[in-house]
């Protein structure tokens, strides 16, 4: 495979990893949401950090049963870079919806940092801040 197709197929397998996140979200399933992120993993939100996989799945495991029950979300990729064969950096737009919303009440950017492992595109660090 010459180099535009091993990184159209690594862009593939890296935009999968960041959907079945949102799929997992959907369903509300904080286990099968944070089934793609290292165990050493960083999440910085607004006003948050979580350091670590487990601090992820408690984050939003207490989300789901409280203000984002029943909430999906909207992705946009903007930008998806590799600096090395191994790491990916992906910059999107996304937005949560509400169960009783129909639009979202604002937008995110977000930087995503993936790292290949032996099982394939893993999340190393996730970063969101208001659009």
């Amino acid at each position: 495979m010459n180099d535009t197709a091993v990184q159209s197929t690594d862009r593939t397998a890296v935009l999968d990893v960041i959907s079945d996140l949102y799929r997992a979200w959907s369903a509300n399933d904080a286990d099968g949401m944070v089934a793609g992120y290292l165990p050493d993993a960083v999440s910085i939100l607004p006003g948050s950090l979580s350091d670590g996989r487990e601090a992820v799945r408690t984050r939003m495991a207490a989300g789901f049963a409280g203000p984002l029950k029943d909430s999906s979300v909207l992705d946009e990729p903007l930008i998806v870079r590799f600096p090395s064969p191994d790491t990916a950096i992906v910059v999107s737009r996304g937005a949560v919806l509400m169960a009783d919303r129909t639009e979202p009440e604002r937008w995110i950017i977000a930087t995503w940092v993936l790292v290949r492992t032996a099982g394939g595109w893993s999340i190393a660090a996730y970063h969101n801040c208001e659009e």
